[in-house]
């Protein structure tokens, strides 16, 4: 458990208010105009004492096939210890945990994921699918469905989840060997969503509908 000031200025004009996340972060002058500040609330953040087990459910691994963005990767790194992802396999472009910067975003979740890198996705892919992968792309191709029509999960077969590149999407030779090509719905302007965002819907709601699936 870890406890987080919250300090706010005590100049009424101004009355910033914000988090002391860091034991460096002293928080005592207010950094928009310099007055001082003081402790106005805190909060205890502690793990909750049970998390969900996913142990009897297939296994969830995911391909991140050329993901241009390290911190996109990073985030999937954290989302993929979150939703309890077994592997992940970083293919082309993609950047591994030696990059400096992707702890910015995975803050230290890549110490708990494993992960491996190939040069080709395709070959991942093939490989993976070859030894008995279901393999499951987010991508808003003419015949995915929708992710909230999840088919039955296949009870005796890994699933890889695959996401792709930012602009280009996931390669195409990756997608003509998939079981199942879904999309996330947009009610909005735009077409799709940030990759880790649409990585970390789609982790979490396959694991929802694995375990829905594996209940008694």
């Amino acid at each position: 458990m870890f406890r987080i000031h919250f300090r706010q200025c005590q100049n009424e004009r101004c009355r910033f208010r914000f988090p002391v996340t860091t034991p460096e972060m002293l928080g005592e002058i207010c950094p928009r105009c310099g007055t001082k500040t003081a402790v106005v609330a805190e909060a205890a953040h502690q793990r909750p004492a049970e998390t969900t087990a996913v142990s009897n459910t297939p296994p969830v691994s995911a391909l991140l096939d050329n993901i241009r963005s390290v911190f996109n990767v990073g985030a999937m790194f954290r989302t993929a210890d979150g939703a309890g992802l077994h592997h992940l396999y970083l293919c082309g472009i993609t950047c591994t945990p030696e990059h400096p910067k992707l702890a910015k975003t995975s803050l230290e979740a890549e110490q708990h994921v494993p992960w491996t890198y190939s040069p080709n996705g395709v070959d991942t892919a093939v490989s993976l699918k070859n030894n008995g992968y279901q393999l499951w792309a987010i991508e808003g191709t003419p015949h995915a469905r929708p992710l909230f029509q999840l088919p039955p999960p296949p009870h005796t077969h890994p699933i890889l989840l695959i996401v792709g590149n930012e602009r280009a999407g996931t390669d195409p030779d990756i997608l003509a060997i998939c079981d199942h090509t879904f999309w996330i719905p947009m009610h909005g302007q735009k077409e799709s969503l940030n990759v880790a965002v649409a990585f970390g819907i789609a982790a979490y709601v396959i694991r929802h509908h694995l375990q829905q699936a594996t209940q008694p």
